[in-house]
């Protein structure tokens, strides 16, 4: 059998849509891909890193229990301190005002206690009524 031939006047197929795009000269898309792989691998090791740091610098997280206000110059704060037995610190607890501004503050030191876990309740004296009180950060006090 004879193969067929295109009619004559008619364009065959590969030209039909245009030319054909030529790859990019910069390197193949795979070594790009690899290359953005790489960086964000190398990204997620510093920020877990960064946070293993931060862990190791300050073992101390404080939660927030509540709070009562006892009166316009008072109010008592109720928090949690988890930190390694026999370990001290120092945590500030605010008194602030419905506008958030800061009406009282206190520095309170906490442990050494035996357990990770220790329970406080303090009374931070105020300039004005309070609507709420916080602990707003615990440090590790060195002997």
């Amino acid at each position: 059998m004879s193969e067929a031939q295109p009619p004559t006047g008619t364009t065959g197929p590969s030209d039909r849509y245009g030319k054909a795009r030529r790859p990019a000269t910069g390197g193949s898309g795979r070594g790009r891909k690899v290359a953005i792989g790489v960086a964000l691998a190398a990204a997620v090791g510093a920020v877990g890193w960064y946070t293993a740091v931060q862990q190791q610098a300050s073992p101390v997280e404080y939660e927030d229990i509540g709070f009562d206000v006892v009166d316009a110059e008072h109010v008592d704060a109720s928090f949690q301190v988890h930190m390694p037995p026999g370990t001290r610190a120092v945590c500030t607890v605010d008194a602030l005002s419905p506008s958030y501004a800061q009406v009282g503050t206190l520095d309170v030191e906490v442990g050494p206690a035996d357990t990770r876990t220790s329970a406080y309740e303090v009374t931070v004296g105020t300039s004005e009524e309070a609507t709420t009180a916080t602990v707003v950060g615990c440090d590790v006090v060195d002997d």
